[in-house]
């Protein structure tokens, strides 16, 4: 059975998310501040958490990193906080999906499925080298792309962002978590950087570069990659 914990101080939310996910035959942990949310995940391990940022004790954003500190649960946050830096924060400190409040609970259920479903695929491994898209290869061992029987040729930049996003095959990975990854931390506020080699592997390797299937961009926070 999928177990997951949620940590939420609103008591009514609290039981209309148990009952919706027991009636899916999820096991479900609830807590109702940070401190009972870390015990909980420590002793019960669970599959995925879902978090709200407005807890009585501790901010969310601190729940997410001391759980980052030991694992790797699939954590969506549920919050009332609709500023696009609250959404950065939370995914920066490793949040895998945010769902803003009020919201649907048949999308929020589609969410926690999703994420399930990745942790349960084939993790992504330093022994695995390969990874195969309907329109591209990546060899992670060469470093070599290739699409449509043809080698593509990426300049060292373009190979670092993109290895990047297909190692975290479905995870939002942040626009400052990118340029500190490639550039540095002193470029982390140069999304122009990205916007452009973003374009330019798009042009590489996607069928349509201006609808693209693999390289997504969620606005306001960053890029996905969807194999």
């Amino acid at each position: 059975m999928t177990r997951v914990l949620v940590v939420e101080d609103d008591p009514q939310l609290v039981r209309a998310l148990v009952i919706n996910l027991q009636a899916r035959h999820f096991g479900v942990d609830p807590a109702p501040d940070g401190a009972t949310a870390l015990r909980l995940a420590a002793a019960r391990q669970p599959d995925v958490v879902l978090l709200d940022l407005g807890l009585p004790d501790m901010d969310g954003v601190d729940v997410i990193k001391a759980l980052r500190g030991w694992g790797r649960v699939p954590i969506l946050v549920l919050s009332a906080r609709q500023a696009s830096d609250e959404k950065v924060a939370a995914l920066d400190a490793g949040a895998d999906d945010y769902v803003t409040k009020p919201f649907s609970m048949d999308e929020l259920l589609a969410r926690l499925r999703a994420a399930v479903r990745r942790t349960e695929d084939t993790p992504l491994v330093p022994e695995t080298t390969l990874v195969e898209t309907e329109h591209f290869r990546v060899d992670l061992l060469a470093k070599k792309v290739v699409r449509q029987g043809r080698d593509v040729r990426l300049t060292p930049t373009e190979w670092h962002l993109l290895e990047i996003l297909v190692t975290s095959p479905g995870r939002l990975i942040t626009q400052k978590q990118l340029l500190q990854e490639v550039w540095g931390i002193s470029q982390s506020n140069k999304t122009n950087y990205l916007r452009v080699y973003m374009a330019q592997l798009r042009r590489k390797l996607e069928t349509d570069p201006s609808h693209p299937r693999h390289l997504i961009t969620e606005p306001g926070m960053g890029y996905r990659f969807e194999g």
